[in-house]
């Protein structure tokens, strides 16, 4: 199988597993503290990024790595986690996957600025046409207007675009199961004794259904999910690869309506239909990627 498409049955592994992130989040939420849970999943992964990294005997980062690893820390392991945990207590799970479809184009951007990634002008109209899509489809639910958490779902598009492409980029060199372990580590020794503090404040009294949803977004959404996400990145590219993103709200979707009862429609699936369709064009479009 060649690299590209390998890159992409792994992104598309990677966002199965991220769809479930913001309806077993919302479950979360609802009985602890929206930055403990962002916090907390944190620690509990850095800890199993602790145990993977001795396992694996993994060389430790060296130079620019450092910063890049800080960088892909920001977005997808302090930025994307509390934005988004903050935006559940205010909205179903529904509508954030909807206001999320843009993070494909988001992901595209920061690649082709970052990284010097060249996509086609096809592929560009790909992105815009998918994204454009998923921003009707968000407005029609929320009956014509965007909310006040859509605030805190776009700086976590971004948080995570940032984090993806960075992330993404550095898989190529040191792997991505190593990327999201030592980003990880490397927050741990903040995000520790704030998980903590927050606990101790707020309480740690929940739920069954809530602890379910922490270990969820603890294990797979903070942990196993990048292994796929960012291995998919280094061997398809930021750009092309991220576009299997555009299947995520829809996948979120059905998972909405099983894990917390969400209402599922058929127009839901229409628009999974199109975008879909969107996302087989953009595949076919040239992306010129530099060595």
């Amino acid at each position: 199988m060649e690299n590209e498409s390998k890159g992409m049955w792994l992104g598309l592994a990677g966002v199965a597993i991220f769809s479930l992130t913001l309806p077993f989040t919302r479950l979360a939420v609802a009985d602890l503290h929206p930055a403990l849970v962002a916090f907390g999943r944190a620690v509990v992964a850095g800890c199993f990024a602790i145990v993977l990294l001795r396992y694996r005997k993994a060389p430790r980062p060296v130079g620019q790595q450092w910063r890049a690893l800080a960088i892909t820390a920001l977005g997808v392991v302090v930025g994307f986690p509390l934005l988004s945990s903050m935006a559940m207590r205010q909205v179903p799970a529904a509508h954030g996957a909807v206001v999320l479809g843009i993070l494909p184009l988001a992901t595209a951007l920061f690649g082709a600025l970052r990284f010097g990634e060249r996509p086609s002008n096809g592929f560009w109209l790909a992105a815009v046409a998918g994204s454009g899509i998923v921003i009707v489809f968000a407005l029609m639910q929320g009956g014509g207007g965007l909310q006040e958490a859509d605030l805190a779902l776009f700086a976590a598009v971004l948080a995570a675009a940032m984090g993806y492409a960075e992330g993404g980029r550095l898989s190529q060199t040191m792997g991505g199961q190593q990327v999201i372990c030592w980003a990880l580590v490397l927050s741990l020794p903040v995000l520790l004794p704030v998980t903590l503090w927050l606990g101790w404040t707020y309480g740690v009294r929940a739920s069954p259904q809530a602890w379910l949803g922490f270990a969820y977004v603890s294990l797979f959404s903070m942990f196993i999910g990048f292994f796929f996400w960012y291995k998919g990145l280094a061997l398809g590219g930021i750009a092309r690869v991220g576009q299997m993103q555009l299947l995520q709200p829809f996948m979120t979707l059905i998972g909405a309506a099983v894990i917390v009862g969400e209402k599922w429609q058929m127009s839901h699936f229409l628009f999974a239909l199109l975008v879909i369709s969107v996302v087989m064009l953009g595949r076919r479009t040239a992306v010129r990627r530099l060595a």
